[in-house]
């Protein structure tokens, strides 16, 4: 086997079945693990002709490892949850974690990491939310720094996203077989014209109801319950008021619950409601939405950069499933 074909933790794992950490604890750990997948880790050791590198190994035992995550944070919750995936992995490997905010690519003029704020030594970054412009990630590349792109599309880096269009098409599924097809749809506004997450899962959206011979009416809003509910107004006070409004995430399907409210109007039976994301906002106002996985995407994230930091170079797209939660607002 030559030097570029050297076999890396990420493959063992996938081998065993088992996850990255437990790999790293067997190597450096190996206290921690059962006997039994302590001996299927070093069987496929083995079987692959794995040798671990020095350099990683003495890494993981001195505990100095460290990788940067940089998201709109301050603007979506749902970044801290994919956080909240990774962050329990990263602190069984000993691994620090250093959070960079960055602006909503939503508001941003150029919606793409335009600037790297990163000082110091960085084993990887995962990049969540935002596309990394060419430059950028050219700039990472030369200093090969293993990145990882999540939610966003990137050229060169590995990826862990979900299908938007999918997703859009799965929310107008459920409202198509209630007998919706004068639908509103609720879409959080975006400065520039790029082909965002939120573009997709609307064109899904249209795509489904279109083929049911309805039609989307669509309002745009800013990224508050206030906004959501000013915005709502415009399709609730309608004469042809549509029988239904999907919102692009679960925050902004709230302030059309209120606008609905406002007027009066009875969920589900004057107006249904569906949202998007299934967090605690969903739950707290049993609103009908799509789940995204977060935390496992956070957690998915990890695993393929540990893989790139430990030398696999193959880039890849690691596709989550969505799925319905209906609750009482359909």
């Amino acid at each position: 086997m030559t030097a570029g074909q050297r076999v890396t933790i990420y493959e063992v794992a996938d081998r065993a079945q088992v996850s990255i950490s437990t790999v790293s604890n067997v190597l450096n750990k190996p206290d921690r693990v059962s006997p039994a997948t302590r001996a299927r880790v070093l069987a496929a050791a083995d079987e692959l002709g794995f040798v671990p590198k020095v350099q990683a190994v003495s890494l993981a035992r001195r505990g100095t490892g460290r990788i940067g995550v940089m998201a709109p944070f301050t603007s979506y919750g749902s970044y801290l949850r994919r956080l909240s995936g990774l962050l329990p992995a990263a602190a069984e490997l000993e691994i620090d974690v250093v959070v960079f905010d960055h602006e909503s690519a939503a508001l941003a003029s150029s919606p793409v990491l335009a600037s790297m704020p990163i000082h110091g030594r960085l084993d990887g970054l995962i990049v969540m939310g935002l596309r990394i412009e060419d430059a950028i990630a050219g700039r990472l590349r030369e200093r090969k720094l293993p990145t990882v792109a999540v939610d966003a599309d990137s050229a060169l880096f590995s990826r862990v996203v979900i299908d938007d269009n999918d997703g859009g098409r799965l929310a107008a599924g459920h409202l198509r077989d209630r007998g919706h097809r004068h639908v509103g749809y609720l879409l959080e506004r975006q400065v520039s014209d790029y082909e965002s997450q939120a573009i997709r899962r609307l064109s899904g959206f249209r795509e489904v109801i279109g083929a049911a011979g309805g039609d989307v009416i669509v309002a745009t809003s800013d990224n508050s319950v206030d906004a959501a509910r000013r915005a709502a107004a415009d399709l609730l006070d309608r004469p042809d008021r549509p029988s239904a409004v999907m919102a692009h995430h679960d925050t902004l399907a709230v302030g059309v619950l209120l606008a609905a409210r406002d007027r009066g109007l009875r969920v589900p039976d004057d107006v249904a409601v569906m949202g998007f994301d299934d967090g605690e906002t969903a739950t707290a106002a049993d609103l009908t939405t799509v789940r995204q996985p977060f935390e496992e995407s956070g957690s998915a994230a990890l695993n393929v950069l540990l893989g790139h930091i430990d030398g696999t170079e193959l880039r890849s797209t690691t596709v989550l499933d969505v799925s319905l939660v209906e609750r009482s607002t359909t």
